[in-house]
């Protein structure tokens, strides 16, 4: 291993050290405190045990699945790299562990790196509108006046479209390809999703000059002002979320794992994937799944569901087969998924029915205005 070490920390409690190899691969070890007193950080991958772990996959570019978690994607790495080339930072010195500094202590979930960088800028979070244009202006690859500040307000996010954090709430921007009330629609699915029995975080849409709002929604890794560790299923399972090679099945089986066959948290996945189908949510990707460890408890519960919006996929089929299909599944694939994973049949056939019959003003509103 190279002399560098990064050290990893859960609510102020030292994890254990990531280091990297010879190979550049990241290799990581528990602390001796953790070992005494601590939990798996990812329940499969690294057991709570006293040795060197050393991915032996490029999935996550030689890290673990639970650190490339607390790395940002699309957006908020495409702000990361502009950060750093205004700095005269070139992209090709920059390691994973860079990127673990950058996130510091301010990624989604509980884990914190150090050393860690430091920004001092901070956005206006009053000027919602400003930090729209200014988001636009990133993805167009334009110059913005106060990149520090935005890249403060915005680097540690995922996903695809621009957004910024708060201490309690993630706000979404329309992306340029986007239609200007991409967040009205994000927020009436959330809303339709709370009918069908889903668990979905507190949202909002916060006021704006130029659209009909904003969409908000609360953080769930953060509670009471603790923050929480997650995990997506992508890092759970090793497995690249951008490409499409799992089925329904896979999940429910996860679920069934994680939660110790509590059926209520295997019901609300299938509540989920009835959901995707009915109202056209095809974007279902792993790193759309997300499970939280409840240290009081022991286990894993999935997390409130988040990114429900009408969407579609290049190839037009979802990520996430349905028991083998992809492009127009029906009641009968999810109703075997459902079967496959210990839910009464019965019950199964019933909630599809529901969710369909729930979701689907919604999808033909937004199907005729995306067609």
């Amino acid at each position: 291993m190279k002399d560098r070490k990064t050290e990893v920390f859960l609510s102020s409690r030292l994890v254990g050290y990531l280091a990297e190899t010879a190979e550049h691969r990241v290799a990581f070890a528990y602390a001796e405190p953790w070992l005494e007193k601590g939990f798996p950080i990812s329940p499969f991958s690294l057991p709570l045990e006293p040795r060197v772990f050393v991915p032996s996959s490029w999935t996550f570019r030689g890290l673990w699945g639970v650190f490339a978690d607390s790395l940002p994607d699309a957006w908020g790495q495409l702000l990361v790299d502009r950060f750093m080339i205004s700095k005269g930072i070139s992209l090709d010195t920059i390691t994973p562990l860079d990127r673990l500094s950058i996130v510091g202590k301010s990624g989604m979930g509980a884990l914190e790196y150090v050393p860690a960088w430091e920004t001092t800028s901070v956005a206006d979070l009053n000027d919602l509108d400003q930090l729209a244009q200014d988001c636009n202006a990133v993805l167009n690859h334009e110059n913005i006046s106060d990149l520090d500040s935005l890249f403060h307000a915005a680097g540690s996010s995922g996903g695809a479209r621009p957004k910024v954090m708060t201490e309690d709430w993630i706000i979404k921007f329309p992306a340029s390809k986007d239609q200007t009330n991409v967040g009205k629609m994000e927020k009436e699915y959330m809303d339709c999703a709370t009918v069908c029995g889903i668990d979905v975080p507190e949202t909002t849409l916060f006021p704006s000059r130029l659209c009909e709002g904003y969409f908000g929604i609360r953080r769930f890794d953060r509670k009471e002002g603790r923050k929480l560790h997650m995990l997506s299923a992508a890092a759970i399972l090793e497995a690249d979320w951008r490409t499409a090679s799992l089925d329904y099945h896979s999940l429910l089986k996860l679920a069934n794992i994680l939660s110790r066959g509590r059926k209520e948290e295997v019901e609300q996945l299938y509540r989920r994937m009835c959901f995707n189908v009915f109202a056209h949510n095809r974007d279902d990707h792993l790193k759309n799944f997300t499970w939280i460890y409840d240290e009081d408890q022991d286990f894993w519960r999935p997390s409130p569901a988040y990114d429900l919006t009408w969407s579609t996929t290049y190839f037009g089929e979802h990520t996430l087969t349905i028991n083998g299909n992809g492009r127009d599944p029906g009641i009968d694939e999810l109703v075997a998924v459902g079967k496959q994973a210990g839910l009464n049949v019965k019950r199964c056939r019933e909630i599809a029915r529901e969710i369909q019959e729930i979701t689907m003003p919604l999808e033909i509103k937004y199907r005729n205005i995306r067609s």
